[in-house]
């Protein structure tokens, strides 16, 4: 996985999680997706597929900061 990241450039982790991550932009989805997450109201799996669909560039951006801080 840390060859993956550090693989990965910044710009396409960046460009997917302003598209992606946070599209539709108002309000963005993935905010309102965690709003139900946190009032335990995410229930189907659609809702579930979509945190993880919008959430993963984040995801992937943190874990590359992670790495290279750390080799750093």
């Amino acid at each position: 996985m840390e060859k993956f990241l550090t693989n990965m450039p910044w710009s396409i982790l960046i460009i997917a999680c302003l598209t992606l991550g946070l599209a539709p932009f108002h309000p963005p989805h993935l905010w309102e997706k965690l709003q139900l997450l946190a009032k335990g109201q995410l229930v189907r799996p659609l809702d579930w597929f979509d945190l993880l669909l919008h959430g993963s560039p984040w995801l992937l951006l943190a874990a590359k900061a992670v790495f290279a801080l750390k080799t750093s």
